[in-house]
């Protein structure tokens, strides 16, 4: 009798590498993070509470790092379970070159809940409010 194939989502070491992975999007390490992706894990993969790569680097200040998974494809507006998005991250955390970064890369500031624009708004940014409005 052969033994069962291991589920990936249930494989010890298929979860040390997200770990890892996530770790490396969190403390900006692009240039290993960036070979990870190219060596095909996943651009978008999300943890357990569905924040993204890009989440992650975005909300953690990390322009060079969300500047190398936009370049790879991850999707800008990939909200997490409670509904944020990267761009609202990076406005919550005032981390004003993301923001930018994204909306060159084609983030929406309306999406999500709440939105980047709404995010702005509450924290008193007017100076994003009036740029997501010209856009």
């Amino acid at each position: 009798m052969s033994e069962p194939i291991p589920e990936p989502a249930h494989d010890p070491e298929v979860l040390q590498l997200a770990a890892k992975v996530f770790d490396l999007a969190r403390h900006g390490d692009t240039d290993t993070l960036a070979a990870y992706v190219d060596a095909g894990v996943p651009v978008n993969l999300t943890n357990d509470r569905g924040d993204s790569l890009l989440m992650l680097a975005a909300y953690h200040g990390h322009p060079d790092t969300v500047a190398a998974l936009l370049e790879r494809d991850a999707d800008p507006d990939r909200a997490n379970d409670r509904g944020q998005t990267p761009l609202a991250g990076a406005v919550f955390k005032a981390e004003d070159e993301v923001v930018r970064l994204l909306l060159r890369h084609g983030a929406s500031p309306s999406a999500g809940t709440p939105s980047a624009l709404e995010t702005a708004a509450m924290f008193g940014r007017e100076d994003l409010v009036k740029l997501f409005q010209e856009g």
